[in-house]
């Protein structure tokens, strides 16, 4: 038995869960919070047989897709205002991070 643990930005979550469930795969939905841009992510805590985990890894790369967005740098602490002039920058957010790790045991009780 395998655990996928997979973080995945918040407007890609709802759908992803619902593929999941279509197939069978169920799922432990916890919020959580981005780190680059303090964006709301879900994380996805998935158990399944070893033989299923490509399967799963497959839908989550058809639902969850990387978008650009555009923000502007907070100016650094100690930088003088005057000197240093923030513009905004297109980054790449969202898609998907997945770990997979062993499960010892389980149980449903």
């Amino acid at each position: 038995m395998k655990l996928i643990i997979a973080i995945v930005q918040d407007k890609d979550a709802g759908k992803l869960v619902m593929e999941l469930s279509k197939r069978n795969f169920r799922t432990t939905k916890l919020a959580s919070t981005g780190g680059f841009l303090g964006g709301g992510n879900t994380t996805l805590l998935i158990g399944v047989e070893e033989s299923k985990i490509s399967e799963v890894t497959d839908i989550i790369k058809e639902t969850c897709h990387s978008r650009k967005k555009v923000t502007t740098p907070v100016i650094p602490i100690g930088v003088a205002g005057d000197s240093y002039i923030p513009l905004p920058t297109e980054v790449n957010i969202g898609g998907a991070t997945m770990f997979v790790v062993d499960v010892e045991h389980f149980e449903k009780i």
